[in-house]
């Protein structure tokens, strides 16, 4: 039942309608049998700083930030979380003192499955990242904050991924931060402890797509952990090729789940919700079930 009681929350982006978080998020919300509904908000760029001040006047509690707004929102807030300034984007937005704050959640998100899953000595761990766009960022700070030996960031622009490296400045996270192209990859992929894909290669509907070749996967260590931050289809052909190799394979559904709950906590302000009911929403939406 909505009635004028009802909380908001939801999500913004443009596009919007193939968002999931509706999904996880409203079965959590029904789980715990709050008064709250989450909608996805489709805002064009264009009228962004005039959506962010209806929010204020209906009262939403807090919003998602999807594409295309997660760097653009950042001079609408009063306050930005230490991890969003570091990975220059928000994707997670609450109502303080009659003020937004900004915050990240994908990094707790990328880490959740790494820290509850692996025991393992982060700090011999060498991290091999495909892609240096937005998602790459927050898998960088994530490796810096798990303590790499070494983050190796691969992309396919010279000119791009000097920017990205500048961009980390003198941060913790800039100090094991190496940039290199594709074609360094054949000895760069046998030194991976921690390969994580970033790209959307492999992504529906191209999902005969992967972006590194069988032979090049060929050559990951065993018991290397393959992460890949897609996860329509599941698995990808990444995480097949990676599978077949011996590694250790983690898809991109966790970290969804993950930031969403980390994001609800936040809002709801409790220090638990019921990660395993997001989880199944999300499996049986698109037709996972175990």
């Amino acid at each position: 039942m909505i009635t004028g009681k009802t909380k908001l929350l939801g999500v913004i982006g443009y596009p919007v309608e193939h968002s999931l978080s509706p999904v996880m998020h409203n079965a959590a919300i029904a789980q715990l049998g709050l008064d709250c509904v989450y909608v996805p908000f489709p805002i064009e760029p264009q009228n962004l700083e005039v959506a962010i001040q209806g929010f204020s006047a209906v009262g939403v509690v807090g919003f998602n930030v999807t594409i295309p707004h997660k760097q653009a929102i950042l001079p609408l807030l009063s306050e930005i979380s230490p991890i969003a300034k570091a990975v220059g984007a928000v994707n997670t937005v609450s109502r303080k003192d009659n003020k937004w704050v900004g915050t990240n959640t994908d990094v707790e998100g990328f880490l959740a499955p790494l820290l509850t899953t692996y025991n393992r000595d982060w700090s011999q761990t060498v991290a091999v990242i495909l892609g240096n766009g937005g998602a790459a960022r927050a898998v960088v700070a994530g490796c810096a904050e798990l303590g790499c030996a070494k983050i190796l960031v691969i992309g396919r622009n010279t000119q791009k991924l000097e920017e990205f490296r500048n961009s980390w400045g003198n941060s913790r996270e800039a100090k094991n931060l190496h940039v290199h192209t594709w074609d360094s990859l054949p000895k760069l992929i046998p030194q991976a402890n921690l390969l994580v894909n970033t790209t959307p290669i492999g992504m529906y509907p191209k999902v005969e797509e992967s972006p590194l070749s069988a032979e090049e996967m060929a050559h990951l260590p065993r018991q290397a952990i393959a992460y890949d931050l897609i996860y329509t289809p599941n698995p990808t052909q990444f995480l097949k090729q990676a599978q077949q190799v011996g590694a250790i394979t983690i898809d991109g559904l966790e970290m969804l789940v993950q930031q969403g709950a980390a994001a609800l906590k936040i809002w709801l302000q409790r220090d638990t919700v019921p990660v395993d009911v997001m989880r199944q929403a999300l499996r049986q939406h698109l037709g996972l079930e175990e």
